[in-house]
């Protein structure tokens, strides 16, 4: 039985204030409340929620809204709400059916007593609001699946992104009072939402900025000492973008930007667009700015021009040491770079060495911000580092029991397929991909097979961006560059025989004729760099790694070499 009601009413003075007659608790009691129109939503929570609808009423923001639904609950109590608030107001961006008018002043993750009971109670409001009240399109799985709600701003942060975010603003705040220049660094292994914080912090600051400082906040918002007159008048004209190199994950957050309220599809830039911006901006955010591009052959002869005419412009002549990320600080008063080391996939990424160094001398400058709350993997312990121990030269003492977290190693690919599908049935986002280690065939003959093993004939991804929600992609195999940056249900992976082991020294070694990539094992010629077969092995075991890492409740593997398959066999 359901202790909570859902009362709804026209929003206008006159039905609020007869409303608010009829209930004591209509002034005194905890209660969540959405108010709305047809293209509009804004989500609230109060202690007197009819005294809170007569200060909506003269908010220049919310007087286009029609309808007022008010949820009830003799359980509730402040943090009931607050955590109820944060979830509606989560599902409805992540529903896309109505832009989300509220604020990204945040709440955090919190614990409190009941809440798993109470959390239960969430999701049966959230479907009385959908099937009776109509106020959602999706449900709960179809929108948690979706990009707009993993990509979304509206987050409840967890501690480490909180702290992070509040850290930044204070540096930020009193970079721009002094008029100093800065760059900061938030580093995290994957899953730890490094992308999130990005995402965040530019929705707070544009909020921020545009804020009425006559439109009171909402109380609880552990952002809001930062919405003052003082803190908009320091961003009012300041020029903020994000930087992202990976086109797949720029495009897919571009169309976050597209239907956020104070963002826009123009503030998710490339490099290169950063690199030949007439105009310096004040603030660029770099989302896996390990991916940022030193001086070396690029992906067309068009790029490999603009490269050397933007090094030129900024720099007076095109310097071979220069990188994208002197682009970002030259063309920047102010650099955010989300970071992680073992996520450098390719020779033209930015070498090893210089993100290490990054996060140093940002260590050193007290503005190093770093993340180790896992945010994807639904495992107890930790299933990154220990990924990382498997594909090193010291695996594990002995094989580690991740609980509900199902990490499987598979001898029959057509079974691994056959695992993934009933996965993907059954919740979705459960994709297949693999190390390079096959040749594109299919780029240029769609009718060929690019994977033909264990009697299994398949194909690479048809598309390079967006491809894991492509209507296709659940029959196909992606590649590192369509899923890094993304978060999936389940993955099975393929380890191809691009990586092989010594029997002898009982090490993983690389296998040139086996790796595909060709910009993945090309020479710097520019700089006359030569990468052996140890540089390159560096790079397809942190490709396996980001692979071996997407799944948010279980990861799938089959190894096509016997020695490695056997090796895992002792972990997996």
């Amino acid at each position: 039985m359901t202790s909570f009601k859902v009362e709804r009413f026209p929003f206008d003075i006159d039905r609020v204030k007869a409303w608010g007659s009829v209930d004591p608790r209509h002034r005194n009691w905890p209660v969540v409340y959405v108010m709305n129109n047809d293209k509009e939503v804004y989500v609230g929570e109060s202690l007197n929620v009819a005294g809170r609808m007569k200060q909506h009423l003269e908010s220049e923001s919310k007087h286009k809204l029609k309808s007022v639904r008010v949820v009830p609950d003799d359980t509730f109590n402040k943090s009931a709400c607050l955590d109820l608030e944060s979830l509606l107001i989560r599902m409805f961006r992540g529903d896309a059916s109505r832009q989300v008018l509220n604020l990204n002043a945040g709440i955090t993750d919190a614990e409190y007593f009941d809440r798993e009971n109470y959390t239960k109670t969430f999701r049966q409001i959230f479907e009385e609001l959908r099937t009776q009240e109509d106020l959602f399109q999706r449900t709960i799985p179809q929108i948690i699946n979706s990009d707009l709600f993993k990509l979304s701003p509206f987050k409840a942060l967890n501690h480490d992104q909180a702290i992070a975010v509040e850290d930044i603003l204070d540096g930020f705040f009193t970079d721009l009072d002094h008029d100093v220049d800065s760059t900061a660094v938030v580093e995290g292994n994957p899953g730890t939402g490094k992308t999130v914080v990005a995402i965040y912090l530019l929705k707070l600051l544009e909020d921020i900025r545009k804020h009425n400082s006559e439109e009171p906040l909402d109380i609880g918002s552990i952002f809001s000492d930062y919405f003052t007159p003082g803190h908009a008048e320091l961003l009012k004209n300041l020029k903020f973008a994000i930087v992202l190199p990976q086109q797949s994950l720029r495009d897919s957050i571009a169309k976050v930007f597209k239907l956020t309220p104070g963002l826009h599809k123009d503030m998710v830039l490339t490099p290169f667009q950063v690199g030949e911006s007439s105009e310096p901006f004040e603030l660029l955010v770099v989302d896996e700015a390990h991916r940022l591009n030193q001086r070396a052959n690029q992906a067309s002869g068009t790029q490999n021009t603009k490269f050397a005419e933007i090094n030129e412009k900024l720099f007076g002549w095109d310097d071979l040491q220069k990188t994208q990320l002197d682009w970002i600080r030259t063309q920047s008063r102010h650099s955010i770079l989300m970071l992680d080391v073992g996520q450098t996939v390719r020779p033209a990424d930015l070498p090893a060495a210089k993100t290490r160094d990054l996060a140093s001398q940002a260590w050193a400058s007290g503005r190093l911000y770093p993340l180790q709350t896992q945010m994807r993997i639904s495992a107890d312990k930790d299933y990154v580092g220990y990924i990382r121990q498997l594909l090193s030269d010291t695996p594990p003492e002995r094989r580690e029991d991740f609980g509900n977290y199902e990490l499987r190693l598979f001898d029959d690919l057509r079974e691994m397929r056959r695992e993934l599908q009933k996965r993907e049935e059954e919740c979705g986002l459960s994709r297949l991909v693999a190390g390079y280690a096959w040749p594109w065939k299919t780029k240029k003959d769609k009718t060929a097979f690019d994977i033909e093993l264990g009697g299994q004939r398949m194909r690479w991804n048809s598309v390079t961006t967006d491809w894991i929600n492509s209507p296709t992609s659940v029959d196909e195999v992606g590649s590192i560059h369509t899923v890094q940056g993304y978060d999936l249900n389940y993955v099975g992976v393929i380890i191809g025989n691009d990586l092989r082991l010594d029997p002898v020294a009982g090490k993983l070694v690389f296998d040139r004729t086996n790796y595909h990539d060709k910009k993945g094992r090309e020479n710097n010629a520019k700089r006359g760099i030569t990468y052996s077969d140890a540089d390159l092995l560096e790079y397809v075991k942190n490709i396996y790694s980001v692979l071996l890492t997407r799944g948010i409740q279980g990861t799938y593997v089959y190894v096509c070499d016997t020695a490695p398959r056997e090796r895992l066999q002792e972990f997996v």
